[in-house]
């Protein structure tokens, strides 16, 4: 299903939207670059979102890292081949 739309876009949008979409093509052109950047900011959100919850619980792994390292040295062979 598609609705139409009536939008205002700078003459130079135009002209590179002119550029880089065939004729009858700029609706196509537009909705994937709407959905681009639907896409990349969701990324960038998620990236962020991810980022805060490691500096926030850094201390806590690092923690748990130094707790589990002498077990983990004790069962993992070093330098077998």
């Amino acid at each position: 299903m598609h609705r139409r739309l009536n939008i205002t876009l700078p003459e130079t949008t135009v002209r590179l939207l002119d550029r880089v979409a065939k004729r009858g093509e700029r609706s196509r052109v537009i909705a994937d670059a709407v959905h681009r950047y639907a896409e990349d900011l969701g990324r960038a959100s998620l990236k962020e979102r991810l980022k805060e919850g490691a500096l926030r619980r850094a201390d806590r792994d690092l923690g748990l890292a130094e707790a589990w390292f002498p077990v983990e040295s004790e069962t993992w062979p070093r330098g077998k081949k």
